[in-house]
């Protein structure tokens, strides 16, 4: 009998794969893609260059400003960058959000796998962090999927996520100019704000966000016990106190506003994925999206 990697993934090959191949890959790729690594020479600057290319040793030699030209990579590494930590198994049976999490996992490593490019994928539980290396087939694919099965099996270190550390972590690990892909809920700890900027700046970076209503509402089942995720103190709390549900709602909103400046400043596109919604309408509404903002 064929294990649950195989099983879900030969399902995502035909309600999902088939249907999205090659929507998906030109999607994710941005506008720096295809810079490649190898030097090819200079040419003259034109007004639509990037100012970012501009070779200014060769400008102040020949008195005419010059940009680089590099061999466009034929070959594209991606890196799947997975949160695991415990906040990730809030939500349904089946549909929570590291249910989510591993079905968009292998789907984007099989649509970008079948036109040879390399993925590999680095497992963040808080604490620890597991590693894919980068290789090539569907094979390569089921591996990611049974280190998703292995680390849904064990308890996660932690409730919350250390975004920075696990964005520090892909930034040791990619050393050559990747396309990287956080799925995560982003609901974490660290300062993370300058540790995207850095992977964003040598890297692609692409921020798919997995989103359960549970973690923004609070249920009206009166009195309730609740645990701070980080010091592990409970207490008691009234969930119908008109007061307390609007402080919720504030320190949601605040929290929403406080991510997606991080990812402008940083410029990351950042995705949300609900879990109610089925992936295939998901994964097309983060093609429109990209469209929408290359037209």
């Amino acid at each position: 009998m064929a294990g649950a990697p195989d099983r879900l993934l030969l399902r995502l090959e035909w309600q999902v794969v088939r249907r999205l191949d090659g929507r998906v890959l030109g999607a994710f790729r941005t506008a720096d893609r295809g810079s490649g690594l190898d030097f090819a020479g200079l040419r003259a600057y034109d007004e639509a260059d990037d100012a970012r290319r501009i070779d200014w040793n060769a400008t102040a030699r020949l008195d005419e400003p010059q940009v680089r030209q590099f061999h466009e990579d034929r070959e594209l590494t991606l890196w799947l960058v997975l949160d695991r930590s415990a906040s990730m198994t809030v939500g349904a049976p089946g549909r929570a959000k590291h249910d989510v999490l591993a079905e968009l996992a292998l789907t984007v490593a099989r649509l970008f796998g079948r036109g040879g490019n390399r993925v590999g994928a680095l497992l963040h539980d808080g604490a620890t962090t597991r590693v894919v290396p980068p290789g090539t087939g569907r094979g390569q694919v089921l591996r990611i999927g049974r280190e998703l099965e292995r680390t849904a099996a064990a308890p996660p270190a932690t409730d919350t996520t250390d975004v920075a550390a696990m964005l520090a972590g892909t930034a040791r690990l990619a050393r050559r100019r990747s396309l990287v892909v956080v799925i995560s809920d982003f609901i974490g700890t660290g300062e993370w704000d300058r540790p995207l900027r850095q992977l964003a700046h040598r890297h692609d970076v692409v921020a798919l966000r997995v989103v359960d209503p549970a973690d923004d509402d609070l249920p009206d089942a009166g009195l309730v016990l609740v645990e701070d995720a980080e010091t592990g103190e409970q207490i008691l709390i009234d969930s119908s106190d008109p007061l307390l549900r609007a402080r919720l709602r504030d320190a949601v909103a605040e929290r929403e506003a406080d991510l997606a400046a991080g990812m402008r400043r940083a410029g990351v596109p950042l995705h949300r994925i609900d879990t109610g919604r089925d992936l295939l309408s998901s994964l097309v509404g983060v093609v429109a999206s990209t469209r929408r903002r290359q037209v």
